[in-house]
């Protein structure tokens, strides 16, 4: 099951009100765990808060997830708990449903940009908190454990994250386009506001020889030492100017900063060589009669945006692949989860057959009389033997059934029909039937000790389900446990969702842009001085930074 909010159902204000500081994360997984579920993630960002885990029954489950929540924002979740499950703002997703979301939301499906990276961090995130904390049980742990390998996969076969598309990525890459490379250019940056600094730091990563002039010099100063850049002071406008190879203007300023006047005076001083100007600022930092003047080359936020709304029809394009492969991985999952549910049907299947025939044998041994060793062991031998027989064909049946998703129905009903819950209880792994004793007394055990072990052997061919998944769930303790841990074919619900693991570095985006506005700049340069492009091509690669954040 996967109960809570996003920024699809619910306004900012709920948001907030839900939201877990990191700091408190243990506090709360141990609140859930004691208020009634067995296994337990939470993740908590500004576009989402969802609990994800398991719990006894869904009654149980949607108890304690309501109970936190309106414990926490009593003034926006609802008092009754049947209320709580019709809200608008709120949602519950059980067992497969959750399966398939958990698997959507590690893949960037169900984010506001889709394609954007910090989600999948934020999930490692979760899954570590709850590693931490002791809330994560085997299911739980399997469960994120493949969201992170499905959303490494859809990575890695689709191009969903290709193309940036927020301003300021967008303009950064333009820049590199450019030149080819920042490695070594002249770039300014005009303004040192958050979209500001957003390319300084992708700039710094380019290799950029960063200045940063704005108004403020200690925001300014910040800035450019954690970026590795140079400060100019505001003042000192025009000689950045002549100066840079590249312009990114993003101030807050209402009117324009750098105006035609200021211009003409600039490009005199650089004689002749080209300047490009990036204008991400609403309102625009730049007189757009700028662009008009020879060797300047200018773009504004207008510009940008379409190369941002090729990119993100790109991706969702992409988003069509994505979901194919996430239903693969859904059905594969729950292909593994049935699997939990069929171990221990099958070895209670087995000792209520074999039982039924030993108790058989043990009320008509005493009529045959003594039995040597060698009739013993055929007597042995032929129980087995009947035991497989008889169980041949149901096993065939539920394994194939199983292997297909499609085991639940044949699984209740092999249960039903053969009473196992009530045969379990009374039959045990070793039981064993008293019979008489052999007519060569003084013979040691050492043959009792290989039919215990062929027994063994056959249990292990019997119950062997082909080979193992992908990723091995952890091992069953115990025919309880196992007959727990499959609860959820059953009825018991399984809460999924969560927030960060034990995953590297993603791959890095790939494909370029198919569309853009009209090229500006010189018709041609030399072919190692700077061109200016089309905005075809441009930003063809970089993260989302209107993603999800933490």
């Amino acid at each position: 099951m996967v109960a809570g909010l996003s920024f699809r159902t619910a306004p900012v204000e709920v948001r907030e009100a839900l939201a877990v500081p990191e700091g408190e994360i243990h506090d709360v997984l141990a609140r859930l765990r004691h208020r009634g579920l067995s296994e337990v993630a939470l993740v908590s960002t500004c576009n989402r808060v969802e609990i994800y885990g398991q719990a006894p029954s869904e009654d149980a489950g949607l108890a304690a997830i309501h109970a936190f929540m309106a414990e926490r924002a009593p003034g926006a979740v609802p008092r009754d708990a049947e209320h709580f499950k019709r809200s608008p703002h709120f949602y519950l997703k059980r067992h497969i449903a959750a399966v398939h979301h958990t698997f959507r939301v590690a893949s960037s499906l169900d984010s506001m940009v889709v394609g954007e990276p910090q989600i999948l961090g934020q999930l490692k995130q979760a899954y570590l908190a709850a590693e931490s904390a002791a809330t994560l049980g085997s299911t739980l742990e399997r469960c994120m454990s493949q969201a992170f390998a499905v959303a490494k996969r859809v990575r890695r076969e689709t191009a969903i994250a290709a193309g940036a598309v927020s301003i300021s990525s967008i303009a950064c890459e333009l820049a590199r386009k450019i030149f080819g490379q920042l490695d070594g250019k002249r770039v300014m940056l005009l303004g040192a506001g958050k979209m500001g600094e957003a390319a300084a730091r992708k700039l710094a990563r380019m290799g950029a020889r960063l200045t940063v002039v704005n108004r403020s010099l200690e925001r300014a100063e910040k800035l450019a030492k954690a970026c590795g850049g140079t400060l100019r002071p505001f003042e000192d406008l025009s000689d950045a100017l002549i100066d840079a190879d590249v312009v990114i203007c993003s101030t807050g300023s209402p009117h324009f900063v750098i105006t035609q006047e200021v211009m003409k005076q600039v490009t005199k001083a650089r004689r002749r060589r080209p300047l490009f100007i990036i204008d991400i600022a609403v309102p625009r930092d730049v007189d757009p009669r700028v662009g008009g003047l020879g060797n300047v080359f200018l773009y504004d936020v207008d510009d940008l945006d379409v190369v941002a709304k090729a990119n993100l029809d790109a991706r969702q394009r992409e988003a069509d692949a994505a979901e194919r492969i996430v239903q693969e991985e859904v059905s594969r999952f729950m292909r593994w989860l049935e699997s939990l549910a069929l171990t221990p049907t099958i070895v209670a299947l087995r000792q209520a057959v074999q039982g039924s025939l030993r108790a058989e044998l043990e009320r008509t041994l005493p009529r045959l009389g003594g039995l040597s060793e060698s009739d013993r062991k055929a007597l042995d031998k032929m129980c087995d033997a009947m035991t497989n027989k008889v169980l041949h064909g149901p096993l065939t049946a539920l394994k194939s059934q199983a292997a297909e998703g499609q085991g639940t129905a044949l699984l209740e009903a092999v249960q039903a029909l053969f009473e196992l819950d009530r045969a379990s209880e009374s039959l045990r792994p070793n039981r064993e039937v008293s019979l008489p004793p052999a007519r060569a007394p003084g013979r040691n055990d050492a043959a009792a000790k290989s039919r215990a072990s062929d027994a063994a052997s056959e249990a292990e061919d019997t119950l062997a389900l082909g080979p193992a998944p992908e990723l091995a769930p952890r091992q069953v303790t115990s025919d309880a446990n196992a007959h727990a841990d499959g609860a959820a074919l059953r009825g018991d619900t399984a809460l999924s969702s969560g927030t960060q693991g034990p995953e590297t570095k993603d791959p890095e985006p790939r494909a370029s842009l198919k569309q853009g506005p009209p090229a500006k700049g010189p018709a041609a340069h030399s072919p190692s001085g700077p061109h200016s492009p089309s905005l075809q091509g441009a930003a063809t690669q970089g993260p989302a930074t209107q993603g999800e954040r933490s």
